[in-house]
């Protein structure tokens, strides 16, 4: 394992949201879905594929998705943080590969809601992207 992968497995959200975008998108850029994956809370639901999936399917859905090299880029708009629950919006664009390798952009938003547990880790409970209407 290179040191690239290594400080990539070990990638963390923070209670900062200015550093937990920057995670979030370190890990979706780096192609892994595995790596991806670890942000998120076993029984977090999330809807990249489209649907809202959790657990084993989640996982799945991820993995597929991001080995086909999409590449994200989001700005912070809002972050709000009561205790150990904090409510991140995003505005974001999404590089997704068509048939011949081609990124298709697709803009939107996105709702976020990272928790924190009782190890002290904050990790992805709920990710809610929402692309804009086509134009």
């Amino acid at each position: 394992m290179t040191t690239t992968d290594a400080e990539l497995w070990n990638l963390e959200l923070t209670d900062d949201p200015d550093v937990q975008n920057d995670v979030f998108l370190k890990a979706f850029n780096s192609g892994d879905g595995g790596v991806f994956d670890r942000l998120y809370r076993d029984d977090a639901i999330s809807n990249l594929s489209g649907a809202p999936l959790t657990g084993a399917e989640r996982t799945r859905a991820i993995k597929e998705m991001l080995a086909k090299g999409p590449t994200l880029n989001s700005t912070l708009k809002h972050s709000y943080t009561a205790g150990d629950v904090t409510l991140i919006v995003v505005d974001f664009e999404l590089g997704l590969p068509d048939e011949e390798g081609n990124l298709v952009p697709v803009k939107g938003s996105c709702t976020d809601v990272i928790r924190r547990g009782e190890d002290g880790r904050w990790l992805m409970a709920i990710d809610r992207p929402v692309a804009d209407p086509a134009a």
